[in-house]
């Protein structure tokens, strides 16, 4: 071989890493790969933060603390089938973001990956000063050195709820909340949990719709009809220059147990996973939905679609080590540290920091 083309390989070879990082309709990708196809690998370098470190938890998430006596599943680590993800650098993500600010917008589980990520930052950076405020649904974490805000807005409908003489009424096609959403440089919107709930639980009484009000409706197509509401509002108020948006996509429940081929079961006791690739009990119908909306768009929104590998996490519930203790089983959210960090270092990927380039990130 020639010393030109020679010259011409290492070159390549150099490149290659840079070659191969991508975007494909605004997703980034590694050498084609889908960073959501993969599987759970145990990693003894595993958990990516000692929850006894991390000083603000909520109790309900602290699964160790509450006296959960396993551990395996704080070992493993996702691995997409066609790439590594690259290594989650919490010095590098504020540094990055140093004077910007992060929304997190949506229920409990939205303040599950909100928690997950001021930890594993938190982890890099041990003695840096913070600040956490709450009022009212509004929750702010601040790195006091980097200018950083790291938000949860509480807001499980993204559509508004407002009381009338008739009780509460969950409106489709308002979104007044939105405001709150208006200058923030990365927004992290979640929903779907709380389109199911019924009885004491369902925080409204009535259903409207434009001019129409209705005592109940099909849960999944209100569902579908909120999330078109607020993708109007993100195409016609979010200036993607400005702006990075993303879904967190559909956080499985783990209630029941014929899903996956267990009848009568639920996440209590289970110290295994599933094997996967696929979840036994099919796609997610509300994941299906988010996926519709998202394609309809003129704004490019990231789809964090951790529904599936998720489905496969049904040892990640804090069960009856949550805030309910022993009274309680909760197969909804999950253990930190756990699975919602992977959906952090999924972020990460996506904000695509590790490569410096300033068309992957703010």
């Amino acid at each position: 071989m020639s010393g030109s083309a020679k010259d011409c390989v290492a070159l390549f070879l150099l490149l290659l890493p840079f070659l191969l990082y991508q975007e494909v309709e605004g997703k980034p990708v590694i050498g084609g790969c889908d960073l959501f196809q993969g599987r759970w690998l145990a990693d003894t370098s595993y958990p990516l933060y000692d929850v006894s470190t991390c000083p603000f938890i909520e109790k309900q998430f602290d699964c160790v603390g509450n006296g959960r006596p396993d551990k395996l599943y704080l070992r493993y680590r996702w691995q997409p089938s066609g790439c590594d993800l690259p290594r989650f650098n919490g010095e590098e993500f504020l540094r990055q973001f140093r004077g910007k600010s992060i929304m997190f917008v949506g229920d409990s589980l939205s303040l599950n990956q909100w928690q997950s990520l001021a930890c594993m930052l938190h982890k890099f950076v041990p003695q840096a000063n913070y600040t956490i405020t709450r009022i009212g649904g509004l929750s702010k974490f601040i790195f006091l050195e980097y200018s950083l805000e790291i938000m949860f807005s509480r807001n499980a409908f993204l559509v508004d709820i407002i009381s009338t003489e008739l009780g509460r009424v969950l409106k489709l096609d308002s979104i007044e909340s939105a405001r709150a959403w208006k200058g923030i440089d990365v927004l992290i919107f979640n929903s779907w949990h709380w389109w199911l709930h019924t009885g004491r639980k369902q925080p409204w009484d009535l259903v409207e719709e434009g001019e129409e009000t209705y005592k109940d409706m099909n849960r999944l197509l209100a569902f579908e009809k909120g999330l078109r509401t607020w993708a109007k509002w993100v195409d016609q108020n979010v200036d993607p220059s400005k702006t990075k948006v993303f879904f967190q996509g559909v956080s499985p429940d783990h209630s029941d147990g014929k899903l996956w081929g267990e009848a009568g079961g639920d996440c209590g006791g289970k110290t295994w996973m599933l094997g996967g690739p696929e979840y036994p009990g099919g796609p997610h119908p509300a994941e299906q939905t988010v996926e519709r909306v998202l394609e309809g768009m003129l704004n490019p929104v990231y789809l964090l679609n951790i529904t599936t590998l998720s489905q496969l996490r049904i040892d990640g519930h804090p069960s009856v080590y949550g805030f309910g203790g022993h009274r309680g089983m909760d197969c909804s959210h999950w253990c930190l540290a756990g699975v919602p960090d992977t959906w952090n270092h999924l972020f990460y990927a996506a904000l695509g920091l590790p490569n410096n380039d300033n068309d992957h990130h703010l």
